[in-house]
């Protein structure tokens, strides 16, 4: 194969491409983080040698709010080069995660980063210990006044923080508790091999994690069903490896949060949030309430698809024939920008740069890559967003949207709040990239007048609200489920998982859907289940971002929506969505979402009689 390689030609060829194979132009540039390898572990060494000195600061902190500030600025100095050499370390693997030197060098930050976390252990229980009147003194002076919000959200935690030896244990088991996150990485992104099958065209292709959401949108029914069960046998010959993997991650979780006090494991994750249980809780239930509009619609694409039954590997294929969806990278991005030019001048010029001249993406797939997308910002660098886009996939442009979505909230944060305010909570950054995808729907919708087309669009939007609105909320029952039981001394095991995972099948698709008995297994590859209670961040941001959107729509003013984004996690996400506008505490956002979702089920029914 070619080293000039054309992306169209990457995206749909036979082969999947070696990373060198792969044009310069179509990868991300790493230089703003590292300018090689090399000047990266120049800043290793360093690291090294710089984390040792919070030593000095160690049983201090009552002496005053300056020795408070100094020791803080110092954490603040490691965590920005950790940071950096965290981001480079990992997209150098995203890369490629058969590349031994990545992988060496991704394992031994890591190795360092718990001696780190060891060090800087004693900084939180010490902090903790002062007194209340103390600690109200110390943010009463001007030396902490950029301090104030970090450690008002860190007195939150008082009651889960830990004596300094007891954060020292915590901190040195680290690494070892994360070590099923790592393989399950390895096992579904390098060693697991999926073989190759003919397309509707007759050409042999590679199925791989990536190409498999191609072949699922495949028109022949045949191609899409040979995909699936092929896809899903190479699961099964792991399948109790992978259970044991979730598991581990499940009692990870209970043990973190037994550890720290907390009631559950939920609880544990929501509370950093400041999001009550309610919240999660009335999601499920407003999303169960509306099930019958979601059967619907698999009843509607059941007709249309000329389908005696309905199969799991139906759901992705258009039920529009005869309308274009190879769009190329470049008209991916246009399609994007065009989308978003509500949201000002300094947005789209910032972003056209990125995905272009900038080099913020990684574009397209190649042989070891992670499957997926993602973006990925730090406080001094490029938000970098990885994909593995595909021209015959019109789902991409959707994907590439939502994770501008998320780089244009890193992008404004970065440049409107300190380091230690920037970092937004993932209960926000859902808001972010779905709003995006909000947009891109409305424009499509407004820019064609072809009924078909139309159409094909509103089956598009359609099938986003249900992979993230009712299709998230299921994978949250799930998390909730296993958590439960390993909280109630329950045995995880295979057979356990995959029953908790039928029942929810049952439930989200209905009784008129025919489920295959392989789909009991998707519950092992779904990579968000290793950082849980997670997931439902999608469903609340996507509900939040369509009533923010609509606003921005209706008001032509974008103000509120770019004061969101610059507010970086300088509030609690709640307050900052009521401060947009939104208030996640009513049901309304959500019940609100649902409903539009019916509403499209009502107009894709008129437009395909």
């Amino acid at each position: 194969m070619s080293i000039l390689l054309h992306s169209e030609e990457t995206a749909g060829s036979a082969s999947i491409p070696l990373r060198a194979q792969v044009k310069l132009e179509d990868t991300w540039d790493l230089v703003p983080l590292y300018a090689n390898d090399a000047a990266w572990e120049e800043d290793f060494a360093r690291l090294k040698e710089q984390y040792p000195g919070i030593s000095a600061f160690q049983g201090r902190l009552a002496e005053g709010p300056a020795v408070l500030k100094e020791a803080l600025e110092f954490e603040k100095a490691v965590d920005q080069r950790v940071e950096q050499l965290n981001q480079y370390a990992a997209l150098r693997v995203t890369e490629d995660s058969a590349n031994s030197d990545s992988l060496g060098r991704e394992a031994r930050l890591d190795g360092l980063l718990v001696r780190v976390g060891e060090a800087f252990s004693f900084l939180a229980p010490e902090i903790q210990s002062l007194d209340d009147a103390s600690f109200d003194r110390y943010l009463a002076d001007p030396a902490l006044v950029d301090w104030q919000i970090p450690l008002r959200k860190l007195r939150r935690l008082k009651a889960h923080t830990l004596s300094a030896a007891e954060e020292r244990l915590l901190a040195l088991g680290g690494s070892a508790l994360r070590g099923h996150s790592e393989t399950f990485s390895q096992l579904t992104n390098v060693d697991m091999k999926f073989g190759s099958l003919k397309d509707a065209s007759g050409r042999e292709r590679e199925l791989s994690q990536s190409s498999f959401s191609s072949f699922l949108q495949q028109r022949d029914g045949a191609v899409r069903k040979a995909a699936f069960h092929q896809f899903y046998t190479e699961f099964s010959d792991h399948k109790f490896t992978l259970a044991s993997s979730l598991a581990s991650s499940v009692r990870g979780d209970v043990f973190h949060a037994r550890a720290r006090n907390y009631p559950s494991a939920r609880e544990a994750a929501l509370f950093y949030d400041d999001v009550p249980p309610a919240v999660y809780d009335s999601l499920i239930e407003a999303v169960r309430h509306r099930l019958p509009a979601l059967y619907r619609y698999y009843e509607l694409r059941r007709k249309v698809l000329k389908l005696d039954e309905i199969h799991h590997y139906d759901t992705y294929v258009p039920m529009v024939t005869d309308v274009q969806s190879d769009i190329p990278w470049d008209g991916a991005v246009e399609k994007v920008l065009s989308a978003l030019t509500p949201l000002g001048d300094e947005y789209l010029a910032t972003l056209r740069h990125g995905l272009t001249a900038g080099r913020w993406c990684d574009r397209f797939e190649n042989k070891g890559k992670r499957s997926g997308a993602f973006s990925y910002g730090t406080f001094q660098s490029p938000p970098y967003i990885m994909m593995n886009y595909k021209s015959d996939v019109f789902s991409d442009v959707y994907t590439l949207a939502h994770e501008a979505g998320h780089s244009m909230h890193t992008w404004y944060s970065q440049r409107n709040q300190s380091f230690q305010n920037y970092h937004y909570p993932i209960f926000l950054a859902e808001v972010a990239s779905t709003f995006n995808e909000v947009l891109l729907t409305e424009h499509l919708l407004k820019t064609t007048e072809d009924p078909k087309m139309k159409a094909y669009i509103l089956n598009r939007q359609i099938d986003d609200f249900r992979g993230t609105l009712y299709r998230q909320t299921m994978f949250a029952e799930f998390e909730k489920a296993t958590h439960a039981t390993e909280e109630a001394g329950e045995a995880l095991t295979l057979d356990t998982i995959t029953r908790i995972y039928r029942g929810l099948l049952e439930t989200y698709f209905g009784p008129d859907f025919a489920l295959d008995e392989e789909l009991n297994l998707e519950c092992l590859r779904i990579p968000h289940f290793y950082n849980a209670f997670y997931v439902y961040k999608y469903a609340t941001g996507l509900s939040a971002a369509t009533a923010l959107a609509r606003d921005v729509l209706a008001t032509g003013d974008a103000s509120r929506y770019l004061n969101f984004l610059s507010s970086g996690g300088s509030k609690f996400p709640i307050k900052t969505l009521q401060d947009a506008g939104v208030d996640m505490l009513s049901p309304d956002p959500v019940d609100s979402a649902l409903a539009l979702f019916e509403q499209r089920v009502s107009e894709l029914e008129g437009l395909l009689g």
